[in-house]
Parts: C-alpha cells; structure tokens; sequence
C-alpha cells in the first residue's frame, strides 16, 4: 500500500467524495473503505460524516466498524474526525439519548439554545480562536474563518484535548487532538485554503 494512502470510512453518512477530492487537491491518494483490512494498513484513517448521530452509530455497528476505529486509534495511526464524525468520538449526544457514542474522547454533545437573532442550523463561516501549539493548525491564524454546518456542538471534558474553539451564541469546542487523534466540527474540504493548510498538516503526521 502506497505510504501516501488515506483511508476515508465509508458507512453512508455522506459527504466522503468531496473530502476524498480535497486530499486529492493536495496529491493524496485516498480510498472510500469500510473494509477492517484497509482502514487498519492505511497511514492515515479519515471518519467524515452528516447526519444524525443515532443514525450514524447504527451504521457503524451494522458495518462492524466500531471496534475498526477505535483499533485504528490505539495502534497511532493518525486519525481525523470531521463534523459529525467528530461527535461520535465522544460519549454521547442530546440528538440521541439513549445512543452510546465511541467514547473514545470523553465529553457530550448538545443542542445549541434557542437565541434571538441565530438560526439553527448554523450554516456557514466562523472563525476560530486556536489553541497555542495546536498541531492541526501550524500556519494558520489564530482567528482564521472556516465553514460549519450543524445544529449540535460539543463540550469535551478535558479541556486540554480542545485545539480550537468558536463561538454561535455560546462558545464550543470547535475542534480537539489527543496525540493521533484529530478531529473538526467545521468542514475543512469546504473551508478553501483554511481547510486544505489543516488537512495538509494532518496528511503530514506520521
């Protein structure tokens, strides 16, 4: 297998060909698997998502691919989770409440509250305010802007897990790394050159 290969986990939760076409942009070769073998040869490991969170941890049992994922993260390879596939790295989500996330992070996931004058979803740009040192962002400005679709955020528990966060009426974790693991709310292959620098800077971790 080509050193350069991403695996991008494919449990029908969309969104995978326009982040498989980014690292493409980038001369990165990718593969859209839900195949144990290749997510685990891959060197890098990308779990992309939209959609609801219960819906999507169904998919992930149903694949057989929860015990893929977390094997994929305790072996080191870097991993990267983007918008919902960010979500289900942790415990839980007021979406569904009855549902066990991965818990591979620790932290839930609410609704964002009703404020005057914001819509939910919130669709569009944001900027961040970045973590000092924060990997994922090496060469991007503290309060760069990027895209975000979605109606739930999240609050991790250990506060030195969080790379980034933005602000809809509240404050949210906008994105977290421990060690190998990355992951975004926001949509880095829709976020032009913003989101081709963090996606470059993970393809680059080793």
């Amino acid at each position: 297998m080509s050193v350069s290969q991403i695996a991008i986990i494919d449990y029908d939760a969309g969104n995978l060909r326009s982040v498989a076409k980014a690292f493409a942009y980038l001369g990165k070769k990718t593969l859209i698997t839900r195949d144990r073998n290749e997510i685990l040869q891959a060197d890098h490991v990308v779990l992309p998502g939209v959609g609801s969170f219960g819906d999507a941890m169904e998919k992930l049992n149903r694949y057989e691919l929860i015990e893929v994922i977390k094997m994929s993260v305790q072996s080191g390879q870097p991993f990267l989770g983007i918008c919902l596939g960010l979500q289900l790295l942790f415990e839980r989500s007021e979406e569904s409440p009855n549902v066990e996330g991965l818990g591979i992070l620790e932290g839930e996931v609410s609704r964002f509250p009703i404020v005057q004058g914001l819509k939910i979803p919130q669709i569009g740009w944001n900027s961040l305010a970045i973590r000092e040192g924060a990997a994922l962002f090496e060469g991007i400005p503290k309060e760069a802007y990027v895209y975000f679709v979605h109606s739930y955020y999240l609050s991790a528990r250990n506060r030195q897990d969080v790379a980034a966060t933005s602000e809809y009426g509240i404050e949210f974790d906008a994105s977290v790394e421990r060690g190998n693991l990355f992951a975004c709310q926001f949509h880095p292959e829709k976020s032009g050159e913003i989101g081709l620098t963090i996606l470059k800077n993970f393809a680059a971790r080793k």
